[in-house]
């Protein structure tokens, strides 16, 4: 008989934790080699100039560092496309990327000819947005939802809650006087009770708006989060808050349907023409599921609210640097109250009157450009600038160089709303994206914006409380410091 000798108490909780230990090691060399063969790109794209930067975290860090500075990420692509052209690889935030630029590459991403490419969200954008989303829909499923969505974001389906933005503006501005005023959350909040007017019908006040509000910007805050659903991460508190936001639009869902709280708004519009009463399958091109409703009211949500928040945030701190501009226009909207002697609030016809105005919103996407990059999944195999796009790929169109191409916008960085006096080349200017997907809320961010700056520039003079050009480390870029400004009456 074999003598084994005993090992004890200690000993076997050594030798426990050597186990624990050797395996804890096996699990860190597979992540390496997991992580190392990710970062590998296929070899097909071996041909295609640029570098995947550093083991697993590529250029990351340096774009993340980019993306956070006055200028986004025009550096990093312009000190590429000097060493490599207009086409580049590269590995950032997880995925093997081709950059691109140009209005070539524009046509060919934004138009979606043929099925090139779809869109390519982050894991997060997708879990939170839901799978029916319009943002996650391709081809001729992407059409019927967007055309069952656009009539009430027409310009005839946007004047019925015209009244709502004028008095919702004036409102907002008595309380500037005599505090300091952080810019960029008075547009959020200013954007956010537009829409949910516009949606169901919430009053600017109550516990109701308060409820909507807090839960989306939980939501909104994200969509740049790790992608780990734990409780206590960004990403967990996003899809509670979703979740929440389902149950008030449940809610009003089922009231509509039974009668009660009869609106004219977009929740309203969708239940009466497109809604299949709770199924969740139809047969109809012509209807939505419950799901289709939530999921596509939380985009609309989404992509009205920071877009039209950040481009009226950025306007207006544009305007109090460029006094030229702001006198200029504060002309054209004087005009108008002169025309109305006064009188009556800003009325549908002149809002779609000020032709100044239109110039300066563009000039201030193009100088800002607020999403500085369109990320686009290869749909099929493609060929640009004889480089050979396979399906599957990552694309990211590098919105930012397109905007201060000299070429096209002569003296880039100088704010020049004139520009925009004569037409521009097709795909030079992406302020609301182009093609299929152009954003659905086109009109409404032009109203908003075009309703509180008349307000602003008829009411008051502005001075900002300080110097800071940094950015919102955001998807969305923002101003850092929120823009503090004060105000004084005419």
């Amino acid at each position: 008989m074999c003598f084994q000798p005993s090992l004890g108490r200690e000993g076997m909780e050594l030798s426990m934790m050597l186990q624990m230990l050797l395996a804890l090691v096996l699990v860190l060399v597979v992540s390496v080699i997991f992580l190392m063969r990710s970062w590998t790109s296929p070899k097909e794209m071996e041909v295609i100039p640029g570098s995947l930067g550093l083991p697993v975290v590529g250029e990351s860090l340096s774009f993340l560092s980019e993306f956070s500075s006055p200028s986004g990420i025009y550096n990093f692509m312009k000190e590429r496309q000097q060493r490599y052209g207009k086409v580049f690889k590269s590995f950032v935030l997880g995925r093997y990327t081709v950059f691109m630029t140009g209005r070539e590459a524009s046509k060919i991403l934004l138009t979606g000819k043929d099925g090139v490419v779809s869109l390519n969200l982050f894991y997060t954008g997708k879990q939170v947005l839901g799978p029916t989303s319009l943002l996650q829909q391709s081809g001729e499923a992407h059409k019927r939802l967007r055309r069952l969505i656009a009539e009430p974001l027409s310009m005839d389906g946007l004047k019925k809650y015209f009244q709502f933005m004028n008095a919702l503006a004036t409102e907002t501005l008595d309380t500037w006087p005599g505090r300091k005023v952080l810019v960029l959350e008075e547009a959020s909040t200013f954007t956010l009770k537009v829409i949910g007017n516009m949606i169901m019908s919430l009053e600017p006040h109550g516990e109701e708006q308060e409820k909507f509000r807090a839960n989306f910007k939980i939501i909104s805050s994200c969509f740049a989060s790790l992608p780990i659903k734990v409780p206590g991460t960004a990403f967990h508190r996003g899809i509670k808050a979703r979740d929440r936001m389902y149950e008030m639009l449940d809610s009003t869902i089922s009231k509509r349907r039974s009668g009660e709280g009869f609106q004219q708004d977009f929740l309203e519009s969708l239940i009466k023409k497109h809604s299949t009463d709770g199924a969740e399958g139809s047969d109809d091109d012509n209807k939505l599921t419950d799901k289709q409703l939530k999921d596509n009211i939380l985009t609309l949500l989404v992509a009205g609210h920071d877009t039209t928040t950040a481009a009226l945030t950025w306007l207006i701190k544009f305007l109090g640097e460029n006094p030229a501009v702001l006198d200029r226009l504060r002309e054209e909207h004087m005009e108008i109250c002169e025309i109305r002697n006064g009188g009556s609030s800003l009325t549908w016809s002149e809002v779609n009157n000020m032709p100044y105005t239109a110039k300066v919103i563009n000039e201030t996407l193009r100088i800002a450009t607020i999403l500085p990059w369109f990320s686009r999944k290869a749909a099929q195999d493609f060929e640009i600038d004889g480089y050979k796009i396979k399906k599957g790929w990552s694309i990211n169109l590098d919105v930012v160089s397109i905007h201060h191409d000299p070429e096209v916008f002569p003296d880039p960085e100088k704010f020049n709303p004139s520009r925009f006096d004569e037409p521009l080349k097709p795909f030079s200017f992406l302020g609301f994206g182009s093609g299929p997907r152009m954003c659905p809320g086109i009109n409404l961010a032009k109203l908003e914006i075009s309703v509180f700056i008349h307000h602003l520039v008829c009411r008051y003079k502005w001075r900002a409380l300080e110097k800071d050009d940094s950015v919102c480390p955001t998807l969305v870029r923002m101003p850092g410091n929120k823009y503090p400004i004060v105000v004084e009456p005419l």
